[in-house]
């Protein structure tokens, strides 16, 4: 908390004396500010080019380890819409929020959008959580803050991973963005609407493919944000680390047990998320035969700075997905 005060006096100080603070923002569009890249990019396919859509995550940044900015919180307190996910990733906003004046603000919770599910512990996953709740039995001291705070965070935050849950989304942002802005009410449900077939064509296009394939199991040697993804599609996973997991390193047990999912599966591929290095992944590969590849299965979380600038989407993304997948289940 008391770094969070410290950031919001250091915006503040920047409202007060501009100068230093960067160059004065002269684009008078409506303001939207999304944390992270899967609701910026369904802003800007539903909004165009008639507002001024901005991601405060960096690309290529880790949003598990992100802290905001001045410019980020001068960013936030100037918008007229703000679009956050509400997990674990997240616990920062509900200080900065509360700090501001955000009855002129339209807030979209990701997590509130749709039906969250608990975050789930997998067979052989390695978990840091789990492994303190464990010790905390055996007779060592727990500090009851900290078990509200994890019992507060416990959904998967990953919402939109699932393409029908996309939509949901997006028919929020479409409700929030009409509501700011209702000269363009019309454009924006008309975008919405295009796009939600799109999403639909994406969400059928992975049903054929898990139709079509010769197994209904897939294997991440990383962490698993993929949980609403699989669930949408009666999938079945193993995976390293359950998706908001701040452990970077697994355990022997937790590899050899992977590998063995892959041989006793005969799994072809070993999935890596993006941005990762793909040391756990290419490990389990290498140990479960010469055959086994490491693809990246992306969870839209962020991208690349060459990606962003190249103004990839979210469907390319996922349509994306939907090959390696395709591969993964042959």
């Amino acid at each position: 908390m008391k770094k969070i005060i410290t950031v919001v006096l250091a915006a503040l100080t920047c409202l007060v004396f501009p100068v230093g603070c960067g160059a004065k923002d002269n684009d008078d569009r409506i303001s939207v500010v999304a944390t992270i890249f899967a609701p910026y990019d369904f802003t800007r396919q539903i909004a165009g080019e008639k507002l001024k859509v901005k991601m405060l995550l960096p690309p290529a940044s880790e949003s598990h380890s992100y802290e905001p900015s001045p410019q980020d919180i001068i960013a936030i307190q100037k918008c007229r819409v703000f679009i956050y996910v509400g997990g674990e990733s997240d616990v920062w906003v509900d200080g900065i929020l509360e700090s501001m004046d955000t009855s002129k603000m339209t807030i979209v919770k990701l997590i509130d959008c749709v039906e969250p599910v608990e975050e789930e512990i997998k067979e052989g996953m390695q978990d840091d959580e789990h492994e303190h709740d464990e010790e905390d039995e055996d007779g060592d001291e727990h500090d009851e803050e900290e078990e509200g705070e994890e019992h507060e965070h416990e959904y998967d935050e990953h919402v939109w991973t699932s393409p029908a849950n996309a939509k949901l989304i997006v028919a929020k942002i479409t409700d929030a963005l009409c509501g700011v802005d209702g000269g363009n009410a019309e454009t924006y449900k008309a975008n919405a609407a295009a796009y939600g077939a799109k999403l639909d064509g994406l969400d059928q296009k992975f049903r054929e493919i898990v139709d079509a394939g010769k197994r209904k199991t897939i294997i991440v040697g990383d962490r698993y944000p993929f949980r609403y993804f699989t669930d949408a599609y009666g999938l079945d996973y193993f995976a390293a680390f359950p998706g908001c997991a701040t452990e970077t390193e697994a355990s022997a047990a937790t590899i050899a047990g992977l590998i063995d999912k892959v041989k006793n599966n005969n799994i072809p591929v070993v999935f890596k998320r993006e941005l990762s290095t793909g040391n756990i992944a290419a490990t389990i590969a290498e140990g479960a035969g010469a055959n086994v590849k490491v693809l990246e299965l992306h969870s839209c979380h962020n991208v690349t700075l060459a990606d962003f600038n190249a103004g990839k989407t979210y469907l390319d993304i996922m349509n994306a997905n939907a090959e390696v997948l395709k591969e993964a289940l042959s």
